[in-house]
C-alpha cells in the first residue's frame, strides 16, 4: 500500500490487489456488490443505483451506526470497462449542477505481475475541501473500504 499526495488538491491511494481487474470493476459497478464494501464496516450501504454511462447518474447511500443516511449523489464523467471510472459530485443526475461540487474520483485498474494495480485518485475542488476531506478520514475510510472491495473481488 502507498498513499501519496501530489498536490494541494488531491488525495491518492495506491495499491496492489491480488484479484482480477475485472473482478474490482465489478465491485464498483454492480450496485449488489457495491452494497458490500463501499462503506467502512460498521457503515453499511444500504442503497446504490448506477446508469453506467458518461452523464450517467450515480447514487450511493451510506448509513452511520446511528442510522443516519448520508446520499452520494453524481455523475460518471468516463467509463472505460475493467480499466477506469471517473465520476464526480458536481452534478446530482443528467447534467443538473449539485449545490456544492466537492471532488472528481478517479478509480483504475491496471494488471501488473498478475494481480491488479489498483489506484483512488480523488481531486477537490480546492485545498480546504481536501483538507475537510482528510480530516473527515480519508486515508482511514478509503483505506478500510479498499481491503473490504480486495476481500470482495478475491471471491469473484
Amino acid at each position: 500500500m502507498s498513499i501519496t499526495e501530489p498536490g494541494d488538491r488531491e488525495l491518492i491511494i495506491t495499491r496492489l490487489i491480488d484479484a482480477p481487474r475485472a473482478s474490482l470493476y465489478r465491485c464498483w459497478t454492480e450496485p449488489e456488490l457495491i452494497k458490500k464494501w463501499f462503506a467502512p464496516a460498521p457503515w453499511t450501504t444500504p442503497s446504490a443505483e448506477l446508469d453506467l454511462r458518461i452523464g450517467g447518474t450515480s447514487r450511493i447511500v451510506m448509513r452511520s451506526p446511528a442510522g443516519e443516511d448520508f446520499a452520494n449523489p453524481g455523475v460518471f464523467l468516463e467509463v472505460v470497462p475493467n480499466e477506469k471510472l471517473v465520476f464526480t459530485d458536481a452534478f446530482t443526475e443528467a447534467w443538473l449542477p449539485s449545490q456544492k461540487a466537492f471532488m472528481v474520483g478517479t478509480v483504475t485498474f491496471a494488471d501488473e505481475d498478475g494481480k491488479t494495480r489498483y489506484t483512488a485518485r480523488v481531486q477537490h475542488w480546492s485545498a480546504e475541501d481536501r483538507a475537510a476531506h482528510e480530516q473527515m478520514g480519508f486515508h482511514q475510510g478509503w483505506n478500510q473500504c479498499t481491503d473490504q472491495l480486495a476481500a470482495l473481488a478475491r471471491t469473484l
